[in-house]
Formats: C-alpha cells, sequence, structure tokens
C-alpha cells in the first residue's frame, strides 16, 4: 500500500495520457488543466513530504523542482509514446520507474541521512522493491 501512497503523485501526471490512451476523454483536457493539475500534485507532495521530514525551505525548494522537471520530463517521454501508439503497458511503467528513480537519486542528494532513512521508511524502499522485481521480469 505505500507504494501506492508514493506513486500517487505520479498518477495525477499521468491521469491524462492514460485515459487518453484507453478510451477518449469526455471533455479533453487543455495544456493549461495539465500542467495545473501537475503542479497541484507536485505542491501536495512538497507539502507531505516537508511535514514527513521536517524539511528545510532550500530542501523543499529542491523537492520542489526535482518534482516539476521530472514529471515534466516523464509526462513529455509519456505523451510522445502514446502519440506513437505504444499500446505495451510494460513500457509505461518501464518510464515511470526510470523517472522514479531519477527523483529518488536526486532526494538522496539533498536529504540528510537521517531524512533519507525516514523517507526510506516511509515507503521509497518498498517502491524501489517494487521497481527491482518489475526490472527482472
Amino acid at each position: 500500500m505505500k507504494i501506492y501512497r508514493l506513486l500517487s503523485v505520479t498518477l495525477f501526471a499521468l491521469v491524462s495520457v492514460f485515459t487518453a490512451w484507453g478510451q477518449e476523454p469526455q471533455q479533453p483536457q487543455t495544456p493549461e488543466q495539465r500542467e495545473k493539475q501537475l503542479m497541484e500534485a507536485v505542491d501536495r507532495e512538497v507539502q507531505r513530504l516537508g511535514r514527513l521530514l521536517d524539511l528545510e525551505y532550500w530542501q523543499e525548494f529542491y523537492v520542489d523542482s526535482t518534482l516539476t522537471h521530472d514529471f515534466r520530463e516523464m509526462t513529455t517521454e509519456l505523451e510522445g509514446m502514446q502519440r506513437a501508439k505504444v499500446e505495451n503497458t510494460d513500457l509505461y511503467i518501464s518510464v515511470q520507474d526510470k523517472w522514479m528513480e531519477r527523483i529518488d537519486s536526486s532526494y538522496r542528494r539533498f536529504f540528510t541521512e537521517e531524512q533519507w532513512k525516514k523517507y526510506w521508511k516511509s515507503g521509497g524502499k518498498k517502491a524501489q522493491q517494487e521497481r527491482d522485481k518489475r526490472k527482472k521480469k
């Protein structure tokens, strides 16, 4: 269950991609709506990690910057796959896993050792184990 909480932020970035991939939405989202949804998801995750890990202001800035950049890049990559009509869901998941690993790698650089351990125990380790398990398949 912890992996779902950790990846819930990613869900918001991917909603439009998977919705359009599986079925056309009743009202397509504009780029502005997708951007707003992405920024709201990033803000919620920054607040959650800020409370959980007692982050300094500068760390919250780095979390925000990391998530904003990486989620945009991941969304761009996934939308490119969608436009190319890629139907294999495993490929979409592997792209998501790649970006989540990059996010964890960034976090590791600016979290203190204590913060990293707390992050790891709160779901980061479980998420990494799930990614490793999928990678072995």
